[in-house]
């Protein structure tokens, strides 16, 4: 039954986030359509004022750190503030606790399942809405939760040890656009990944309040076979944080961290996750990468591994579209091999929105340029468009999508859902 239901309108199944689990990857924040997910520099937290139970948030988490409940008082219900100085979930309530806030017998008899969806009377339109929680249907097989606190083996270690094999700059030198490729080795240990997925590094040391930092989430950049074919490897790319999202000056603390090792320092790891942002594996499969800046992490790991299937002759002519945007060029990563890749192998496409004497160019205006080109992909079951990046282009992103649909005589309403039903379009922003 819904909340709708319960035999006392004082008790709430309030939803709650796992701080132990979360690894702070802003899925659960970007996907909420009424904005009841927020956070801190710690936590990841649901406002029960603002939660309506619409469930958007549980299938995209990668870790399942989102899907958990607490049955409170409707009055006694964990605010904000509280969540957010969480270090673990409290434990549930006891009937004894609950009837003490005034919850009746019968409200504690009943079963309480999460309530359903309630209408928000916003009719806006939602970039969220249309993204897949599905994978391709000819993806590999993804490999999950093998490390960490919510591994799927309780004999498994809490995290695995990487090492440092290389740490090279992607970006021309400037003090605020460092971005950098960085390869982590796993040994002996196995750590399957696949394009698309990501792990969690859990940076050394304390906070400010004496805790543990919590492990932050990165995208892979290398193919399946290891940044270095056959070996035991994987890349990442990581932006050196020096200010927030509102130009306050800021060290981040993961980022700060990778950008900073050196060859042979140990990592620790956990993961991998994500089992939906997967590349089909369908050799005459079209992919259309959507990314700004560090977003490039996953579509560099499909390029290159469609780039080495190209080489060994399996691969049987899929399309591959990148479209990349960043505010400058010497800002944009991997921008020198890209421009090396054969033009009958990728066709991308660059947009700069800080050049000096330039006007601003984004990928969505990009994208419409090229509309005759991506009309057609969106009605090609073998289609996949996959978008990365900052959580601003995503609206944007999809909008482009409609008004391409639109112009040329295609129903949104049915394309839209479509895409999202068939696992055609994945949206991770952040």
């Amino acid at each position: 039954m819904d909340m709708s239901e319960l035999a006392d309108p004082a008790l709430l199944k309030q939803h709650v986030i796992d701080p132990e689990i979360c690894i702070r990857c802003n899925t659960c924040e970007a996907t909420c359509p009424v904005g009841a997910v927020t956070h801190d520099d710690r936590n990841y937290v649901v406002d029960p004022d603002k939660c309506n139970f619409c469930m958007a948030c549980v299938p995209p988490c990668p870790t399942g750190s989102i899907d958990n409940w607490r049955l409170v008082a409707r009055i006694k219900a964990y605010s904000v503030q509280e969540q957010l100085g969480w270090d673990e979930l409290p434990a549930e309530l006891s009937a004894e606790a609950l009837a003490a806030d005034g919850v009746t017998a019968e409200a504690l008899a009943a079963p309480a399942s999460a309530p359903a969806p309630q209408a928000t009377g916003d009719e806006a339109f939602s970039s969220s809405a249309y993204g897949a929680t599905l994978p391709p249907w000819s993806a590999a097989h993804p490999y999950t939760n093998l490390y960490g606190p919510n591994s799927r083996n309780p004999a498994a270690e809490k995290s695995i040890t990487a090492t440092v094999a290389g740490n090279v700059r992607v970006t021309d030198v400037g003090h605020d656009y460092d971005t950098h490729h960085i390869v982590l080795d796993f040994g002996a240990m196995p750590f399957p990944l696949l394009e698309g997925q990501s792990i969690a590094v859990v940076p050394p040391g304390v906070d400010a309040n004496g805790r543990a930092h919590h492990p932050r989430q990165y995208s892979i950049a290398s193919p399946r076979n290891g940044e270095r074919p056959g070996y035991n490897n994987a890349s990442l790319t990581v932006k050196r944080v020096l200010e927030d999202h509102q130009g306050r000056p800021v060290r981040g603390v993961a980022s700060n961290y990778l950008c900073d090792l050196k060859v042979g320092d140990p990592v620790q790891v956990i993961g991998p996750f994500g089992s939906s942002f997967l590349m089909p594996n369908h050799p005459k499969s079209h992919i259309v990468m959507i990314c700004t800046g560090t977003g490039s992490a996953p579509m560099r790991a499909m390029t290159e591994w469609r780039r080495r299937l190209r080489s060994s002759g399996k691969f049987e002519g899929g399309k591959l579209m990148l479209f990349f945007g960043a505010r400058t060029q010497q800002e944009l990563p991997y921008f020198g091999p890209l421009q090396s890749l054969p033009k009958d192998f990728i066709d991308s496409h660059f947009a700069f929105s800080r050049t000096p004497g330039a006007p601003k160019r984004y990928v969505q205006d990009l994208m419409r340029e090229r509309a005759a080109d991506l009309a057609p992909l969106l009605t090609d079951p073998n289609a996949y468009f996959f978008v990365c990046g900052l959580k601003a282009m995503e609206e944007g992103v999809v909008l482009a999508l409609r008004d391409i649909a639109q112009g040329a005589g295609m129903a949104w309403d049915t394309i839209g859902p479509a895409l999202k039903r068939e696992g055609r379009l994945h949206l991770e922003t952040y």
